[in-house]
């Protein structure tokens, strides 16, 4: 089988606070590393009460000091919002105190509205993608220098090289990944339908580079697990109505099971719901296997890396517990 991820949005619940969400990701990150999952990724977002994570570089700095064995990184950092020897220079620090563990996930999205972009970024023009030129810069303070490049290098030096992905829901960023020889990981949970494009444009333009020999593919997938279906499918109403409430303009905490029950959903608000979580796994240990094993057959994925979204800690615990006992990550009880 192959490998499973962890990517974890520090949810911040009604009834919780973003100082709960992120000891809560710290105590999630232990239990991956306990249950045999490859990597645990935070993501960048501001402006987003259900989302804790602003600032991925200082999370992770606390996951790896808890943690021994596990990968752990930024799924991703928003370069637009940063100049590239800021990132260059936080991740090789971490992989300095932190070697062969850290990873560093690149996005071009802002994370957040055009209002808190433009603070973040200092800039009224949101409109120039210099995305594939930042990315090129970023790499080139983190690699080794022979000394006769006219521009600083990252410090604390070279040697210190995270592991560097694209991170994506569209063909542009599974486009450039290839063209610049890195891993890329796309967003099925956002783009269920650009998924077979992005893939097959990624391996078909991928060029060797001194970071990767050959194409290296990683699925993002929503996913929820409980000892049954129908509890599985009760716990996903927070994320069903969560969805609602961002697509329609208001944001806030991650609504419990209990809120989404007794919601009035309208006809069309059950429609957009419907759509939002079509690529979403929601089911038993088997149901959820079953799933995950076709998303991989589908699309040849080297991995894949489960988003989980309930409105309790201990749900969530659970459902990757049960997910790595049924994918053989650990041991049967």
């Amino acid at each position: 089988m192959i490998p499973l991820s962890v990517l974890d949005l520090a949810t911040v619940a009604t009834g919780s606070t973003p100082a709960i969400a992120l000891t809560e990701t710290i105590e999630m990150t232990k239990t991956a590393e306990r249950l045999g999952y490859n990597r645990l990724w935070v993501a960048e977002h501001h402006s987003m009460p259900a989302v804790a994570s602003s600032a991925p570089a200082v999370l992770i700095a606390h996951l790896a000091n808890a943690t021994t064995t596990i990968r752990v990184g930024a799924g991703g950092v928003m370069l637009p919002n940063h100049a590239p020897l800021v990132v260059a220079e936080q991740f090789a620090t971490l992989e300095a105190l932190h070697p062969g563990r850290i990873d560093l996930g690149l996005g071009r999205a802002p994370g957040t509205d055009h209002v808190t972009a433009r603070a973040l970024r200092r800039s009224a023009d949101l409109g120039s993608d210099t995305f594939p030129d930042d990315v090129v810069e970023l790499i080139n303070y983190l690699l080794p220098r022979d000394g006769t490049a006219q521009h600083p290098s990252a410090t604390p030096g070279s040697g210190y090289l995270p592991q560097v992905w694209l991170l994506g829901s569209s063909t542009f960023s599974a486009q450039l990944a290839g063209m610049l020889g890195l891993p890329f990981s796309f967003a099925y949970h956002f783009a269920p339908n650009l998924l077979d494009s992005a893939l097959e444009l990624y391996r078909s333009t991928f060029r060797p580079s001194i970071l990767l020999e050959s194409p290296q593919a990683m699925v993002a997938v929503s996913v929820i697990c409980a000892p049954t279906t129908g509890e599985a499918k009760w716990l996903a109403g927070s994320t069903a109505l969560g969805i609602l409430q961002r697509r329609t303009g208001r944001v806030g905490l991650l609504p419990s099971p209990e809120e989404a029950d007794i919601y009035p959903y309208t006809p069309e608000e059950i429609a957009v719901i419907e759509e939002a979580i079509t690529s979403h796994v929601i089911g038993d240990p088997k149901t959820v296997r079953e799933g995950l094993v076709a998303l991989q057959q589908r699309t040849n994925a080297d991995e894949l890396m489960i988003s989980t979204r309930t409105h309790s800690y201990e749900a969530r615990a659970r459902s990757f517990a049960l997910i790595a006992e049924s994918w053989g990550l650990v041991e049967t009880t």
